[in-house]
């Protein structure tokens, strides 16, 4: 489960704006002045940041800078280096106290982005160790699925971008120093995975236009010779001497640094590390109380194990036999779709908008090698674009393999799964936050916010009845739930406290209750990312804290709708200022 695209936000801020108290007019005027100001600096910054990265902006559907391709060296990085130093420059003349609540979590954004920029060229330095930064496939694939632009000006703009990727991939080649084997291994995958936009879709896409044969002819060398240029990358980081790789994991100082500006949060990396092992704790008793509850059920009169964790997963391994079958998988989550929303409707949780697409989706190959499961939504320049629910195939996996990740996706979880994914998960909010007229929330949106907010809804649909409060719903829930605690517990302990393999497979399998195929899997993804994986349990914890805190506040007037829509209605923006806005009197 793991969101791909997150760039959006929500409805309007006029209700929280404030031009200071009291009656003072100046004071008024002068608030006025300087908010106006500093929307005038936002815009700056927004048009000066497509320029350094034509990349995102297309992916976000700002198409002014789709023919261009940022080469990948260290003028490249300068450039950016200076631009993130003068915009930080250029914030100090604001003073937080005269900006409106929306702007001050705006500053927050802007000031965190440019800061991690800073760090992450100069400290972190990943485009020397990972090899899987480095591709081209993704914003090409975009530009030929979206139909943000007429079909032959679209090729147009991906013939000029296309022409710079020999040079692309030179430069790449000239970063890269003793690269993690682990990320030049997901740099191979990925890079071939993404052949086939050059080498099918772009040509599917040439013989729909109503381009001249000269046009098509010359669009069509300009992708061979990217394929040519792609499979030499891949030539080179297979033959490239490597004596002395680095090490995947980022290490105590890189990742406490990192967790700071990719999660935003109001604990430190290792307070939430700790708040994760007490919250497994936790699970690990609930699911003994249930596990043994349903025991006469499932088993009879057979005497009970002793040990809790292995009731558990005996349980555990019994429910998850009922599963759809392989070729089934994506047309089931297609199905199931229509429900969630009926549910959230019949309980009034929040507002469902039915007006904007859902597309259930094979997960694209240029995506493969990091999760089964994600969320690809349109930017806030092209709202009306298509979400897609990217599905994992099974095409090509072992009859073992395929059956252990049928099992860890099984009946139940695969209904959580899509609570997660799409309603009132990831797809709701994210609808949601595509209202916003705030653009700086919209690109700099905080992950662990929305991720936070897809792992809240699980746990808020089964408090209000989902599952009709089956014990068998229940138990998977939690075995679920610990998936997203424990995937905070392994990515610091594999990053910042050298755990093993065998240790994480111990915990996600013995401790996790996980299938062995989800488990590598697992292992996998925390060896190419680092910290994101903390997101869903420190976003989680966020949300539903702020809500109990909402509750005692408001009493008897509390109403979980009016909690829900409120809360999205401040956009992507981290919970630590959601939750000053929200409790701000």
């Amino acid at each position: 489960m793991k969101l791909i695209t997150y760039t959006f936000t929500i409805l309007s801020f006029g209700m929280l704006a404030s031009c200071g108290s009291g009656s003072d007019t100046k004071k008024a005027l002068a608030d006025t002045t300087s908010n106006a100001s500093f929307k005038a600096y936002e815009d700056r910054f927004i048009e000066q940041l497509w320029k350094e990265n034509p990349e995102w902006a297309t992916q976000v559907g700002f198409h002014r800078y789709d023919s261009l391709l940022t080469i990948p060296d260290a003028k490249s990085r300068a450039s950016r280096l200076e631009f993130s130093k003068q915009q930080l420059d250029q914030l100090k003349s604001f003073d937080l106290h005269d900006l409106n609540l929306s702007q001050q979590t705006d500053y927050h954004l802007i000031q965190n982005y440019l800061e991690s920029n800073v760090w992450s060229i100069e400290k972190e330095r990943a485009y020397e160790w990972n090899p899987s930064a480095y591709n081209v496939s993704g914003t090409i694939a975009f530009m030929l699925a979206e139909n943000y632009a007429p079909l032959h000006d679209r090729l147009h703009a991906i013939e000029q971008r296309m022409a710079k990727i020999p040079a692309y991939y030179e430069a790449a080649k000239g970063q890269i120093k003793s690269p993690a084997l682990v990320l030049t291994d997901l740099a191979i995958q990925q890079n071939l995975g993404g052949l086939s936009v050059f080498e099918t879709d772009l040509r599917d896409s040439l013989k729909k236009s109503n381009l001249p044969a000269t046009e098509k002819a010359a669009i069509q060398t300009k992708a061979d010779q990217a394929v040519k240029a792609i499979k030499g990358f891949v030539t080179y980081l297979k033959e490239t001497s490597n004596p002395s790789p680095r090490s995947f994991r980022l290490g105590k100082e890189l990742y406490d640094q990192k967790f700071k500006f990719d999660i935003q949060s109001g604990s430190t990396a290792a307070e939430i590390y700790d708040a994760a092992r007490a919250r497994k704790r936790y699970l690990h008793t609930e699911m003994h109380k249930i596990s043994k509850q349903l025991w006469p059920k499932y088993f009879g009169k057979a005497v009970q194990p002793t040990d809790s964790l292995v009731l558990i997963r005996k349980m555990i391994d019994t429910l998850s036999v009922n599963h759809v079958k392989a070729e089934d998988f994506q047309s089931a989550i297609e199905a199931q779709i229509p429900k969630l929303v009926e549910f959230v409707k019949k309980k009034d949780l929040l507002y469902i908008d039915d007006s904007k697409p859902l597309v259930v989706r094979k997960e694209p190959a240029y995506m493969a090698g990091v999760a089964g499961a994600s969320i690809s939504a349109p930017g806030p320049y092209d709202k009306g674009g298509n979400t897609y629910y990217n599905v994992g195939s099974l095409v090509g996996w072992t009859k073992e393999a395929s059956e252990s990740y049928l099992r860890e996706y099984n009946h139940y979880i695969l209904q959580i799964l899509n609570i997660h994914e799409a309603i009132p998960g990831h797809y709701t909010q994210l609808v949601y936050a595509n209202q916003s007229p705030s653009l700086i929330k919209s690109v700099l949106g905080n992950g662990a916010m929305i991720e936070g907010w897809a792992v809240y809804t699980e746990q808020m649909m089964l408090e209000n009845g989902y599952g009709d409060n089956a014990p068998e719903m229940w138990l998977m829930w939690y075995k679920w739930h610990l998936r997203t605690v424990c995937n905070a517990i392994l990515d610091y302990s594999v990053h910042v406290k050298n755990m093993s393999e065998k240790d994480a497979m111990h915990l996600l399998v013995d401790e996790a209750f996980q299938q062995q195929a989800e488990a590598a899997g697992k292992w996998k993804r925390v060896s190419v990312s680092s910290v994101q994986l903390t997101s869903y349990f420190t976003g989680y914890k966020e949300i539903y804290d702020l809500r109990e805190a909402v509750k005692k506040e408001e009493g008897a007037q509390f109403k979980l709708k009016a909690f829900n829509e409120k809360f999205l209605s401040f956009g992507n923006s981290p919970v630590k200022y959601i939750r000053e806005m929200m409790l701000k009197k």
